[in-house]
């Protein structure tokens, strides 16, 4: 079972920029879809970013253009780079290993709190 561990979170003003990270205990190589998923205060988990493991990226609109998501499967960590940072995208980010067949794992998340 791989564990996954995010990192970098904090409190930012808005406009600002935040680097969030995702280390996993092991090899990500095979993971189908490596991504970074938030969840706000009385609002679902919503999908943010994603990777597969031949490099495609995509992005929910709301972040487009804003935030750019990395996969660095020597290090087995991925990376997602927030600039512009709006107040709206203050949530807990979680990052999810997508190994497909139904097995996903979740690292335990990391608040993000934009000010304005």
């Amino acid at each position: 079972q791989v564990q996954l561990v995010e990192s970098g979170g904090g409190l930012v003003q808005a406009g600002g920029s935040l680097r969030l990270s995702c280390a996993a205990s092991g090899s990500i190589f095979s993971v189908n879809v490596m991504g970074w998923y938030r969840q706000a205060p009385g609002k679902q988990r919503e999908l943010v970013a994603g990777i597969t493991s031949g490099g495609s990226k995509m992005y929910a609109d709301s972040v487009k253009g804003r935030f750019t998501i990395s996969r660095d499967n020597a290090k087995n960590t991925v990376y997602l780079q927030m600039n512009s940072l709006k107040p709206e995208d203050t949530a807990v980010y979680y990052c999810n290993a997508d190994w497909g067949a139904g097995r996903r794992n979740w690292g335990q998340g990391t608040q993000v709190t934009v000010s304005s």
